[in-house]
């Protein structure tokens, strides 16, 4: 197994090497620029969408029947497009079994726990989905890069992170992580959309301006967490996140493709005859209504 997993390491080591030759870069950007211009359109989008819909509903049902386990890791840029992303997931499921877990930053309390402690609780019991907005891979990204933890503590982290996967996917939970990838031009023109649209500015923290002149310490940094935790028990997946309507499409298809659900067998539905008024009639009471602008 030692072997094995050598192999595995040199071989994404390879991968991270070729992707550095200026050549292939130039071709992914432009490849992701090309798309980026011939973005989906809202009307194709939503036609595209229903389905899937209809298919997390599905998956939905049988998780809960069946008493499976997921977990649905997001990771990805500043402005990359996972909130968007989990917010088509989840749209149209129940919050109850799709939750939707996103911490603040860790009290002066969990600051001193073991790094995984605070997010092993939020692991889905039997019959949920839980996807993480806010996830351990920080250590590996932000709080790398911004010295939010040292060189020393970030090592660790990717020592330890394989095995902790190791457990979780042992213990029978479907774990599935991914990683957005969004060039710097198509981040560049969200992070100011952020800023000229009144509806977006909660988006844009210090922190995203503080980190968005570190583009390339950002890419050793998931250089170094792909090497280290990219394995055949949880692999990461990349998605193309420059068309952001594709990049949700594309996810919640890949997504379903990963869990073997199977539709749910229902009593088709009808609705019961409403009882007679019996003599009630509707009072007399001033009610504040609110106006009718629209």
């Amino acid at each position: 197994m030692a072997k094995g997993k050598g192999k595995r390491q040199d071989k994404n080591r390879s991968d991270i090497e070729t992707s550095r030759e200026p050549d292939a870069a130039d071709s992914r950007e432009e490849q992701q620029d090309q798309q980026a211009r011939e973005r989906l359109s809202e009307k194709a989008y939503q036609k595209e969408l229903l389905p899937l819909h209809v298919e997390l509903v599905k998956l939905q049902q049988w998780v809960q029947a069946s008493g499976t386990k997921v977990c649905v890791v997001f990771e990805g840029r500043d402005g990359a497009g996972k909130g968007g992303t989990i917010k088509a997931i989840t749209e149209r499921v129940s919050p109850r079994i799709f939750r939707v877990v996103a911490l603040p930053a860790p009290t002066d309390r969990e600051k001193s726990q073991m790094y995984m402690q605070r997010y092993l609780p939020h692991l889905p019991a039997a019959g949920e989905i839980v996807i993480f907005d806010r996830r351990w891979y920080n250590r590996a990204g932000v709080e790398r890069v911004m010295g939010f933890c040292t060189e020393s503590q970030a090592e660790e982290f990717l020592r330890a992170v394989p095995l902790v996967e190791r457990a979780i996917v042992h213990s029978g939970i479907i774990l599935v992580k991914y990683w957005l990838e969004v060039s710097q031009e198509e981040q560049t023109r969200r992070l100011e959309g952020r800023i000229q649209d009144g509806r977006k500015v909660w988006k844009l923290t210090d922190m995203d301006l503080r980190s968005y002149s570190r583009w390339y310490d950002y890419s050793r940094a998931r250089d170094a967490m792909f090497a280290a935790s990219d394995t055949d028990y949880a692999p990461w997946y990349v998605a193309n996140s420059n068309d952001k309507r594709r990049a949700r499409l594309n996810i919640i298809t890949h997504l379903l493709a990963q869990i073997p659900y199977q539709a749910i067998e229902r009593k088709p539905a009808k609705l019961p005859a409403r009882q007679k008024a019996s003599g009630y009639r509707e009072p007399d009471y001033p009610y504040r209504h609110v106006e009718e602008r629209y």
